[in-house]
């Protein structure tokens, strides 16, 4: 085994986008970085490949998302400058309802009290816009109209190709074994010793199994998503020229939440998923029985969308990693002050990843971020072992 003697400012361990958006960070502020990845790269185990997302500015009542979402798009520009690739499509994202969702209600008084640009409107105008899909008349429809779509692809490899071209090391295809704390953190894989005066783990679903062999206890949750790709009945009702994002918790009776991208990497087909699905170990994650969550997608569809086929063209996979409380650990381990913990982002942290990724930066190099990170916080969990 190669014992390299090497020792760099940061290692990052995971090059998910999370990790990615830290070691890019990290390298534009003149540090000595490597990023390692346990997969050659590109990859799709995960929970970051893809090519889209939904990105949008109001978060309900989470104020101190819709202020970190602030600074996420602004240093999206600056990324999407720096590539000189399109890395967001403004479409709008629909937030709907009934009328006393509070998911709905919440969105339009965040929207409002952020003044961000928005329109509301009842069943008759959602008709009249979207035709290609129908809810129950007494549903109340909030448009962001600064929302819209990450090319998630294109995102995660500018973040990897600048920090590259910052002087950052990327390293794929080694797995971290072992992690050796101490004032020089040491990542053990099969081939080599990698050191660091700090790290970083971002180690997507496979941190519940990983954090504690460190003595950290977070109740992580991955859950194996089925992203489902439906049929346009008619050309261009589904494009992001005439549709929106769309995300909804009250699909059914049984108020499920649903999200939905329109028409973009695959012509003439839509993105429209369940926000859930079962538990998966992710070096599993096929033994899993998910057909309950294409039966209820394909009755959503017959029932909610006209304007599709309800027999999903296309179906890919992703893992969420899920908190009880759906917000992501942002901390320092709780003896080892040099090691900087990211779990647990709940199926909503890609739009996050701009402004994360320069927290962790922050984290790891003994900086105080500007955001309240008390919500963060891992000893809100009370499972750590010293």
């Amino acid at each position: 085994m190669e014992n390299s003697r090497e020792v760099y400012d940061v290692v990052v361990v995971g090059a998910g986008i999370e990790g990615s958006a830290t070691a890019y960070h990290l390298a534009k502020s003149g540090k000595h970085v490597l990023l390692v990845d346990q997969f050659p790269l590109p990859h799709s185990r995960g929970s970051s490949h893809g090519q889209s997302r939904i990105t949008r500015k109001a978060y309900g009542p989470q104020d101190f998302y819709t202020r970190m979402m602030d600074e996420a798009y602004r240093l999206t520009e600056v990324l999407q400058a720096e590539c000189g690739e399109q890395l967001f499509i403004k479409c709008g994202t629909l937030v709907f309802g009934r009328y006393d969702d509070p998911f709905t209600v919440g969105t339009e008084d965040c929207l409002r009290r952020f003044n961000v640009p928005f329109e509301k409107f009842g069943s008759a105008e959602q008709r009249r816009r979207y035709p290609g899909m129908e809810f129950p008349k007494d549903f109340t429809f909030v448009l962001d109209k600064t929302g819209g779509v990450l090319r998630a692809d294109k995102m995660l490899q500018a973040f990897q190709k600048q920090f590259v071209r910052y002087g950052g090391v990327l390293v794929d295809g080694e797995p971290m074994k072992e992690l050796l704390p101490g004032e020089i953190v040491t990542v053990r894989t099969p081939r080599r010793m990698f050191r660091g005066r700090s790290v970083v783990l971002a180690l997507g679903p496979w941190a519940a199994n990983f954090l504690p062999t460190i003595g950290v206890d977070i109740p992580l949750q991955p859950q194996r998503i089925a992203v489902y790709y439906w049929r346009s009945n008619e050309t261009g009702r589904f494009d992001t020229a005439t549709f929106p994002t769309i995300i909804t918790e009250n699909a059914t009776q049984r108020d499920q939440c649903i999200y939905g991208l329109p028409a973009e990497e695959y012509p003439g087909l839509v993105k429209i998923c369940l926000h859930t699905g079962p538990d998966v170990d992710p070096d599993r994650r096929d033994a899993v029985d998910s057909r309950w969550v294409e039966d209820r997608m394909r009755a959503i569809i017959a029932q909610n969308f006209p304007g599709l086929d309800p027999t999903p063209a296309v179906t890919e996979t992703c893992i969420y990693t899920m908190t009880p409380d759906h917000d992501p650990v942002l901390d320092h381990h709780p003896a080892w002050k040099n090691i900087v913990i990211a779990a647990g982002f709940s199926g909503h942290g890609f739009k996050l990843s701009p402004v994360v990724g320069k927290v962790l930066s922050q984290l790891a190099t003994g900086q105080t971020p500007e955001y309240d990170m008390s919500h963060f916080r891992l000893a809100r969990f009370h499972k750590h072992k010293l």
